[in-house]
């Protein structure tokens, strides 16, 4: 039995991943942005653990978020599922000043792992998206150009990808990989997706849950089970020094 924690897990992929992992005897912490959301997590998942509160776009947030999942720890597992989609049809900051996507998808799950110990497993969420995002040391929120969400969640979830190698890089002891769970029927995939939630949370059960050798690997993308080839900027360890770089501006805090 492992103690697992789950971010963004009072709805879609997370709180399935929680279902299905509490269903395998494990100990699952949720994660939620408010108090209705929580409540919605313990719904959907009366036999967790615990659930802790906290809003992405926030730094002050995330970083009393951090201090309440460790007093719910250690963990064995972190899955980083929490995202944020692209369709906003203009560019908004949070208050902190940074581009939302940017901070929800790529500066929460940066904070996260700097704050909370490195887990034996890691699970970052990424999207098939990430293939088309764009590296831009100078500008990662894309503050230059043209505001286009997709572009924007595509890049994010190319930096996220860049994160959990970069992870996996600096921590050779723990199994840290990223996954593309597809196009999932879920409030931000949409009714039109093709593949059910369930399906969704399968790869990241899998990586939290078996002892296969093929689970316990690390510094892959996969999807299904199966390791794909990311964005070209996710393998390149100047790119992924430069975002880390940058993260560390935006929040004073080193990754450690």
């Amino acid at each position: 039995m492992s103690r697992i924690f789950i971010t963004g897990s009072s709805q879609g992929i997370g709180a399935e991943c929680a279902r299905q992992l509490i269903a395998l005897g494990h100990d699952v912490v949720l994660h939620a942005r408010d108090d209705a959301r929580a409540a919605a997590a313990l719904e959907a998942n009366p036999r967790a653990a615990a659930v802790v509160k906290g809003d992405l776009a926030s730094i002050e947030q995330t970083t009393a978020l951090a201090a309440a999942a460790n007093e719910q720890g250690p963990f064995d597992v972190v899955i980083h599922n929490a995202g944020l989609g692209g369709k906003a049809p203009e560019r908004e900051t949070t208050a902190d000043g940074i581009e939302r996507i940017f901070h929800v998808n790529v500066v929460a799950p940066y904070l996260l792992t700097a704050l909370i110990p490195v887990a034996e497993r890691m699970i970052y969420l990424t999207s098939g998206l990430e293939a088309d995002g764009r590296w831009n040391p100078y500008d990662v929120q894309g503050s230059t150009r043209e505001w286009d969400g997709m572009q924007a969640y595509s890049d994010s979830k190319m930096h996220v990808s860049m994160l959990a190698i970069e992870v996996a890089t600096r921590h050779p002891e723990a199994a840290v990989n990223v996954v593309d769970p597809g196009w999932i029927r879920t409030n931000m995939g949409g009714s039109e997706a093709w593949d059910p939630v369930e399906l969704g949370a399968e790869t990241q059960v899998w990586l939290a849950d078996s002892d296969e050798p093929a689970a316990t690997a690390t510094g892959r993308y996969l999807k299904r089970r199966e390791e794909l080839e990311p964005n070209p900027a996710v393998r390149d360890a100047d790119a992924r020094a430069a975002l880390v770089y940058e993260l560390i501006k935006l929040t004073g805090v080193p990754v450690p």
